[in-house]
């Protein structure tokens, strides 16, 4: 097998998206197509409830996937198709928008006092754009926890480990979406689908992400023009995305382990039009998506 190397290093950049919710960026319109089909991902981590109570009000969504996965805190939804609870800590939402949906997100007040959690945008073909859209509440007990000889611990949303399948399947980019825990010192070795984008976004801890020692392997793209700093392990807030080609990834973590998402799945190849929450394929697309939000008639 053949290990991957990483490719790019970013650090997520501060935020306010919805109608004024404190988050980081980890990647989104500014890298497109670097990390297809994945469009975006967020991470909204705060004890302040200024920082995240606004949530995100009723807003459109056209040909792609939303998912939501809660560490910590309470977010209230609902949507045009009559969906609607409280998704809380270990909790998955997975939305497949495709031929339109309305919704809402609200976050509540933490009981822990901290709200975190995270969104991920996934693309859709050109073929299922206008797919019917469908609703997952996937709760955190229906979520396997894969624990290896070694000691890591695996929370597998979707993908499979060591014969155990996620509880999310039969999705169009065939991603894997994982929450890893990898205790200090120990190596955690997964096999990865040729050619699949592979993205790791870090929690907590450190760790190296692949074979190399040397920090200009990769590019690096830190939080400021003057951020020089260069290193082999990686720290929390950051996005690790390998290169395409190898079957394998490897990650060692550092003396007080290291928690990541890991995140892949079958590039697309398609082009890209995007303006705010409606991604499609071309310009007139949009105009036509926009133009039925007005008119009324964008749920189909």
């Amino acid at each position: 097998m053949k290990t991957r190397k990483i490719s790019r290093v970013f650090k997520s950049i501060p935020t306010i998206e919805g109608a004024g919710v404190h988050l980081k960026r980890g990647f989104g319109y500014h890298q497109v197509p670097l990390f297809d089909p994945f469009l975006m991902l967020d991470d909204f981590h705060t004890s302040v409830p200024e920082e995240y109570l606004a949530g995100f009000p009723w807003h459109p969504h056209r040909g792609i996937e939303t998912i939501t996965y809660i560490i910590e805190g309470q977010v209230e939804h609902g949507d045009s198709m009559g969906n609607k609870g409280v998704i809380g800590a270990g909790d998955v939402q997975w939305m497949t928008a495709g031929s339109g949906i309305i919704h809402q997100e609200m976050p509540k007040i933490s009981p822990s006092g901290t709200m975190w959690g995270f969104q991920f945008w996934a693309n859709l073909p050109a073929s299922q754009k206008m797919m019917q859209p469908r609703y997952r509440d996937v709760p955190a007990a229906s979520i396997p926890l894969v624990v290896l000889e070694s000691g890591v611990r695996v929370k597998l949303v979707s993908g499979t480990l060591n014969g155990v399948e996620g509880s999310v399947k039969e999705i169009l980019i065939e991603p894997e979406l994982m929450d890893v825990t990898v205790p200090p010192g120990v190596v955690f070795e997964h096999r990865i689908q040729q050619g699949h984008t592979v993205v790791a976004y870090l929690l907590s801890g450190s760790g190296t992400f692949d074979d190399s020692s040397d920090p200009y392997s990769y590019d690096y793209s830190g939080s400021g023009w003057m951020d020089l700093e260069r290193r082999c392990r990686f720290g929390p807030e950051t996005v690790v995305l390998y290169e395409r080609d190898g079957d394998m990834i490897r990650v060692t973590s550092g003396e007080e382990g290291v928690r990541f998402l890991l995140l892949a799945g079958r590039p697309l190849g398609e082009p890209i039009a995007w303006q705010g929450p409606i991604v499609m394929n071309t310009r007139e697309e949009l105009r036509r998506a926009f133009e039925e939000y007005n008119n009324g008639t964008f749920i189909k």
